[in-house]
């Protein structure tokens, strides 16, 4: 009798297992289409996300591109300021009046993250600056900038505008 029960037994395992490798074949197509959608949304998924990236990259390079056109154009009024207060004068509250109109300028410059190139004692770096002439000094390291005709300005990497400089040789 036992001998039957294990050959029964044998039988009901064999017989599952057939039907467990029916089945499979049933559910593997699906489970297949199933892999493969989930695979193309992932490739979906992530090519969205690269170009969220990409285009916001290509924002933030549109928008510093036409900001440092306008900064250009109103670079000149700065100049002009910064020249007016060199001059001497009697009236000092002439004087305050276009010191408070620069700082104003400068300011809002600063805000939308606008800097000053540095210059005078620093050395030469054609990235940053524009040697318009060139003296011998022996005090001096070579190219090392002496003098300021002109102040440069950058937002962030960018240079909106060379300082242009004399440089000791």
């Amino acid at each position: 009798m036992e001998e039957e029960k294990i050959k029964e037994e044998k039988q009901e395992q064999k017989e599952q297992q057939e039907v467990k490798e029916n089945t499979d074949c049933i559910i593997d197509p699906k489970q297949q289409e199933l892999d493969e959608l989930n695979d193309r949304y992932k490739r979906v998924l992530a090519e969205f996300e690269n170009y969220k990236k990409r285009s916001g990259k290509e924002r933030e390079t549109l928008y510093n591109s036409i900001l440092s056109d306008i900064v250009e154009t109103f670079l000149p009024i700065v100049d002009n300021l910064e020249n007016a207060l060199k001059i001497e004068t009697q009236d000092e509250e002439y004087k305050k009046g276009i010191e408070l109109i620069l700082k104003q300028f400068k300011d809002i410059l600063k805000s939308k993250g606008v800097e000053e190139i540095l210059a005078v004692g620093e050395t030469f770096d054609p990235s940053l600056h524009e040697a318009v002439s060139s003296i011998q000094d022996p005090e001096k390291n070579a190219q090392e900038i002496v003098q300021e005709y002109r102040k440069g300005y950058k937002i962030g990497s960018r240079v909106i505008r060379h300082s242009m400089v004399v440089v000791a040789n």
